[in-house]
């Protein structure tokens, strides 16, 4: 899947160096949404991708720019769903699209999975994702929980397909 003018690729990732790849952009991003002075180490965040890639039916897709990794994404069906776990992107390609391609392919895979609702949890004071999601056609619900690692709460979005 490439998108039009920019070179952007998004393919399926299988290998261990697709993972540290995902898991350093987590990290980063991550570090600079808190602004943390530096990113956790790639052997830090690394586990959770991994423990989300062992469920059933999990993918995660790596979107590359000139070769190089931008951003990437990791989703699993349930039961009536497919469920986002993780939508990431380097900061140094945010504002280009890397996220809104992402969440197309996403829908891509929900379709052909048959399922007519993505869902995701996104931290609550996270005012860029949000945007991100609102503009790609997500709604936010009222459903709240506390992320368990880091006790900050998350809210809801489901993305209705038609």
């Amino acid at each position: 899947m490439t998108t039009s003018g920019d070179l952007l690729q998004v393919t399926a990732a299988h290998g261990a160096d697709e993972v540290r790849a995902s898991a350093a952009i987590w990290a980063r991003a991550k570090a600079r949404r808190d602004q943390d002075p530096e990113p956790a180490a790639v052997d830090d965040t690394v586990p959770g991708i991994r423990r989300r890639l062992g469920l059933e039916g999990a993918r995660l897709l790596l979107a590359r720019r000139a070769g190089d990794p931008v951003g990437f994404t990791l989703f699993a069906p349930r039961e009536q769903t497919l469920e986002v776990f993780y939508v990431a992107v380097d900061p140094d390609a945010w504002g280009c699209g890397v996220a809104s391609r992402l969440l197309l392919a996403a829908e891509d895979q929900a379709r052909q999975l048959g399922r007519e609702t993505l869902e995701l949890w996104v931290i609550d004071d996270n005012a860029r994702a949000i945007g991100v999601y609102q503009r790609a056609g997500w709604v936010s619900t009222d459903e709240l929980q506390r992320d368990p690692t880091s006790g900050r709460v998350e809210r809801r979005f489901l993305r209705h397909l038609r």
